[in-house]
């Protein structure tokens, strides 16, 4: 294997592979990333590959002779980002196939790898079901769901996002067991070819760290282009321009999450997302001394709500925020991250908060479109 190609491009596409290389590695191959020259394409391919996530990326090259190989990816890393951009790299694998010389301006290393028949195939699906999801409508589902996984490994399931694609509509949702985000989006789905009269439903849950290299991968391509999703026995494969990612699905069923959605509401209040951010912010202060929590009571005489948080020993405060309110006034108590983390989400000036008791779920959704996005947070049982 010879050739020659950018530093910039080799560089950042050894950023991107790495992501999907394994921290501890269980055999020494997968701390390597792939290395595979094609003369006839004159195209360089990297790919790493932690058996659970893959990443695999090409871009252009002079490529002399074809050849593959798998070098340590940390150590190729460091030595290409400190390279000179303004030279070209020259990468030229010795005819034993174990040792790479790069040559860069008046610099040159030498690196031993290893065979690339050691290196796992990435998986890739030649049957099941294919996709094209608009990229922007996918990077705002992951947007708005990634942040309520579980980052309890012992509750697997809860630790992806539950992905369904229904005719052309596509619904994220993800829980923890203490909140509960769910986006739908309509016309998200262009159906490839024979699949668009006989297309079946498809329900995945897929781990969230594999979720959020998919959207930075996306978040790089314009908004209206589309990313290939194939799925089929276990292995879900994300083709978007040069990039291929990779992922394993999360066995098992997930659970039935429309049935914690209450039906109807006794109280609901409509607030400014942004000044109900800030106050929140401000009193997160004083509920991050204790336990995180705070409390909403509503006074529906003065048409305000108040935000307040008591920590023992440290000190106490409140905001007062204008709102429209609804119901006989009430006093529920909140972890105030949950709450922030899903009004952040959401993308409307005003917003809505549903309850009907301090015990049971609060729902937290756009005033405006309200059945795209909603937001269910337990709230925290206080004393009186």
């Amino acid at each position: 294997m010879k050739l020659v190609c950018s530093q910039l491009e080799l560089n950042s596409a050894l950023q991107l592979v790495s992501r999907a290389v394994a921290s501890r590695p269980t055999h020494p191959v997968l701390a390597n990333v792939l290395l595979t020259a094609d003369e006839v394409t004159s195209r360089l391919s990297l790919t790493g590959f932690d058996l659970n996530l893959g990443i695999q990326t090409t871009f252009s090259a002079s490529v002399e002779k074809s050849g593959a190989v798998t070098l340590p990816a940390r150590l190729l890393g460091e030595i290409v980002s400190r390279l000179s951009n303004d030279s070209p790299i020259t990468l030229d694998l010795d005819e034993a196939g174990q040792q790479v010389q790069l040559t860069s301006n008046s610099s040159s290393y030498q690196m031993r790898g290893m065979p690339a028949d050691d290196f796992p195939d990435l998986p890739l699906v030649e049957s099941g079901m294919s996709l094209k999801i608009t990229a922007s409508y996918l990077v705002q589902a992951l947007k708005a769901t990634i942040f309520s996984t579980s980052s309890d490994e012992a509750k697997q399931l809860l630790t992806g996002v539950h992905l369904m694609f229904n005719g052309k509509s596509i619904e994220a949702a993800a829980t923890d067991g203490h909140r509960l985000a769910v986006l739908n989006i309509e016309d998200a789905l262009k159906l490839d070819g024979i699949n668009a009269d006989n297309h079946d439903d498809i329900s995945v849950t897929l781990p969230s760290r594999s979720l959020s290299e998919v959207q930075k991968l996306l978040s790089n391509l314009k908004p209206e282009e589309h990313v290939s999703l194939f799925c089929d026995r276990g292995q879900v494969v994300f083709i978007a321009e040069d990039q291929v990612l990779t992922s394993r699905t999360l066995e098992g069923t997930y659970p039935n999450y429309s049935q914690l959605i209450p039906d109807e509401f006794s109280k609901s209040i409509e607030i400014d997302r942004r000044s109900l951010v800030s106050a929140l912010e401000r009193v997160a202060v004083l509920a991050d001394q204790h336990n995180n929590v705070f409390k909403l009571t509503t006074n529906s005489s003065s048409e305000e709500i108040k935000v307040s948080a008591d920590a023992q020993d440290v000190g106490s405060g409140y905001e007062s925020l204008p709102a429209i309110i609804q119901g006989e006034n009430i006093t529920i108590a909140f972890n105030v991250r949950y709450v922030l983390d899903g009004i952040k989400a959401i993308d409307s000036d005003r917003i809505l908060l549903k309850c009907n008791a301090p015990t049971t779920p609060a729902i937290i959704s756009p005033l405006k479109d309200k059945s795209c996005f909603t937001y269910l947070v337990m709230p925290v049982q206080i004393r009186s």
